[in-house]
C-alpha cells in the first residue's frame, strides 16, 4: 500500500477550497497550481507578471524544500497565463531564470482569468523523486 505525503503552505485557501499544495505518491510529487502569495496567503502583487512569476517560483521552491527535491527533478510544468501571447517573453525569461539549463516538459495555456483579481500566472508541476537532484 502506498502512503501519501501531503504538503500545505498553511494558508487559509487550502482549507477553504479543500486542496493540498502537493502530494507525494511513490516517486512522484504532484504540485497544485502555485501562485504569488505571502506567508498569510494574501495574493500579491496585482498586474505585475514578472513579480508574480518570481513569487510563484519562490512558493514552488518551498514545496521542493519540503520534499528535499531540486528544480532538476521537476519533469513537467503546466503554466496558466492571462494574455499569454502578450506576456510570452516575460514568461520565457522567468522560466529560463528559474530552470537554468534544466528543461522540463512544459505546457503553457492562455486563460481569460485566474482565481484572484489581478492574478496573471499560475504554475503546477510534477516532480520525480527518483531522479538525481
Amino acid at each position: 500500500m502506498t502512503t501519501l505525503d501531503v504538503y500545505d503552505h498553511g494558508i487559509p485557501a487550502e482549507g477553504h477550497f479543500g486542496y493540498a499544495q502537493a502530494i507525494r505518491s511513490g516517486d512522484l510529487v504532484h504540485v497544485s497550481g502555485q501562485l504569488s502569495f505571502d506567508e498569510a496567503g494574501a495574493f500579491h502583487p496585482e498586474d505585475d507578471l514578472a513579480a508574480q512569476l518570481e513569487g510563484t517560483y519562490l512558493n514552488l521552491d518551498k514545496v521542493l524544500a519540503h520534499y528535499g527535491a531540486t528544480r532538476n527533478q521537476i519533469v513537467s510544468q503546466t503554466l496558466y497565463a492571462v494574455d499569454l501571447v502578450r506576456n510570452a517573453e516575460v514568461i520565457a525569461k522567468g522560466n529560463r531564470a528559474y530552470f537554468g539549463t534544466h528543461r522540463p516538459v512544459s505546457t503553457a495555456l492562455g486563460v481569460t482569468e485566474l482565481t484572484f483579481p489581478g492574478q496573471l500566472v499560475e504554475i503546477s508541476c510534477v516532480i520525480d523523486m527518483g531522479l538525481p537532484g
